[in-house]
C-alpha cells in the first residue's frame, strides 16, 4: 500500500471511533477503509453510503453484488472483484456471467430484468448515458428509486475501486488474478480494451 497503514497509537478519537464501528459491521478494518481512515470525515461518509448500497439499498442482493462486479471490472480493481465474487455467485449471479464480465465478454443472465439491469448499468459505465430504450425497459422492472439505488451503487463502488487503485491497496495474498490483462496494478501488452497508462 502508498500510504502508512495508521497504528492505534496514531489515531485520535475519531479514527478509532470509527474503526469500532467499521469493525463491528465489517469483521475488521481492511482495504479501502485503512487509506480512509486518513481522512475521517470522508471515511465516515463512505462508510455510511457504503454500508446502505451494500446491505439496505431497494436493489436485491444478487444486482448490489453486481453493480460492485461492473465497477470493479470498469475500474480494473482486483481487490473489490476478490473479495465479493464468491458472494456474488452465492446470491444468484450466474458463475458464467461473472466469468463473462471478468473477460470483458458480453453475459447471458437468465432473466428479462438482470439482462435490462445489467444493460442500463454497462451503458452508463462504458457509454456515459443511457439510451431511452435501455432505460425503460429497467425502468419498467426497477422503477425510479431502483435505478436511483443502482446509480448511488455504481458511484460508490467506482470511488472505492478509484481508492484501491490510486493507492495500490494490497491485493489479499495467495488469490489468482481475476482479470485476463491485469498484472498487480498494470495493465499487460496485448489488452486491446484499454490505452496503456
Amino acid at each position: 500500500m502508498r500510504l502508512p497503514v495508521l497504528t492505534p497509537e496514531e489515531m485520535n478519537r475519531h479514527q478509532h471511533e470509527l474503526a469500532d464501528r467499521i469493525t463491528a459491521r465489517r469483521g475488521g478494518v481492511r482495504g479501502p477503509f485503512r487509506v480512509w481512515l486518513q481522512s475521517p470525515e470522508l471515511c465516515e461518509r463512505v462508510e455510511s453510503l457504503g454500508a446502505f448500497v451494500r446491505f439496505e439499498s431497494s436493489l436485491p442482493k444478487h444486482l448490489r453484488e453486481l453493480t460492485l462486479l461492473m465497477a470493479a471490472r470498469h475500474w480494473d480493481a482486483q481487490y473489490s472483484w476478490n473479495a465479493h465474487v464468491h458472494t456474488a455467485i452465492e446470491a444468484g449471479l450466474p458463475e458464467a456471467a461473472v466469468e463473462a464480465i471478468a473477460e470483458r465478454r458480453e453475459p447471458a443472465f437468465g432473466t428479462e430484468a438482470d439482462t435490462a439491469f445489467y444493460a442500463f448499468c454497462h451503458e452508463l459505465l462504458e457509454h456515459h448515458f443511457v439510451a431511452e430504450d435501455t432505460f425503460a425497459l429497467a425502468h419498467r422492472h426497477f422503477g425510479s428509486r431502483g435505478l436511483v439505488d443502482a446509480v448511488g451503487s455504481l458511484g460508490n463502488f467506482s470511488m472505492l475501486a478509484m481508492c484501491l487503485n490510486a493507492f495500490q491497496v494490497d491485493l489479499q495474498p495467495g488469490r489468482k488474478p481475476p482479470f485476463p490483462d491485469i498484472r498487480g496494478f498494470e495493465h499487460v501488452a496485448g489488452d486491446g480494451n484499454r490505452s496503456q497508462p
